[in-house]
């Protein structure tokens, strides 16, 4: 499903000039200063690098336009399905989740997007740099999108410093001149962009080993504060084992893992947790 109204956003305009920077300084520069694009390992290099640019691109697009997942209108919780052992609720009063400014109940781990305006299913956060809420539907092409786009980062930081010890030749001093501004430049948005995609992975590998969302990670926090208060242990009720949370997410072939698939996500609607008496698939499909 696509988004509707989507218009011109400033922060996906730079990361579109950011990523075309480093596709043409790294193959144009690097790789041409290293190996020579006329040469096998640079045909070879630039190969790999572009297709590496071209899935960044592709799943970059697909989170930005895909809609995260959206609350059907006629979306009721049963309370007396057996199959739904766990029912959220509201931390005062105790009654059902019920969004007031869409006026409808909440599914289990959907919430409401102030910039969005309106429920996201299975809501991990908004996020600006694509000018959308990563939600149930795109979480896992958002996933995949910063796995390529960690390694492109850290394959081009190879590639610049692996250049660098080349002795140039019949250099002048215009084009000497350019050059170490292609460097100095692509050194400071490489360094610090694969430290900061670095850790935004490391985070989300953890969040999807643990089956949890950034929003439900600070929840669990207080809720884990709370229960130790109490003298209790708080368990996270949708974790149901880390092979069995990386397969919800990424999916159960290994080989569509980096694929921009979601046909195994389900409708959003239900999600299996710690307390269901006996395995279902997924979810419950749509």
């Amino acid at each position: 499903m696509k988004r509707k109204g989507v218009g011109f956003s400033l922060p996906v305009t730079v990361v579109m000039l950011v990523i075309g920077f480093i596709y043409f300084s790294t193959v144009f520069t690097f790789i041409d200063r290293w190996f020579s694009l006329t040469s096998s390992p640079g045909i070879a290099n630039a190969a790999v690098f572009t297709a590496l640019a071209l899935m960044c691109i592709y799943n970059y697009s697909i989170a930005i336009f895909r809609d995260p997942g959206r609350v059907p209108l006629n979306y009721m919780p049963d309370v007396e399905d057996p199959e739904s052992p766990v029912h959220e609720i509201k931390r005062k009063g105790g009654d059902l989740r019920y969004c007031q400014k869409c006026s409808h109940f909440k599914p289990p781990r959907a919430h409401h997007c102030r910039v969005c305006k309106r429920c996201v299913l299975r809501m991990d956060h908004h996020c600006i740099w694509i000018n959308n809420c990563v939600g149930h539907t795109n979480y896992k092409v958002f996933f995949v999108f910063v796995v390529y786009a960690v390694t492109a980062c850290v394959y081009s930081l190879v590639l610049l410093v692996g250049s660098l010890t080349v002795e140039p030749q019949d250099e002048d001093e215009e084009m000497g001149s350019y050059l170490r501004t292609i460097y100095v430049i692509s050194a400071f948005v490489l360094i610090p962009l694969s430290i900061a995609l670095g850790v935004l992975l490391g985070w989300h590998i953890y969040l999807i080993l643990q089956n949890k969302t950034t929003i439900e990670y600070h929840e669990g926090v207080r809720a884990m504060w709370l229960a130790e208060k109490g003298g209790q242990v708080y368990k996270h009720p949708y974790d149901i084992g880390a092979y069995e949370n990386l397969i919800l997410i990424l999916g159960p072939n290994i080989l569509s893992w980096l694929c921009p698939t979601s046909r195994h996500i389900g409708s959003g609607l239900r999600f299996r947790t710690a307390f269901d008496s006996t395995p279902v698939s997924s979810e419950t499909k749509p």
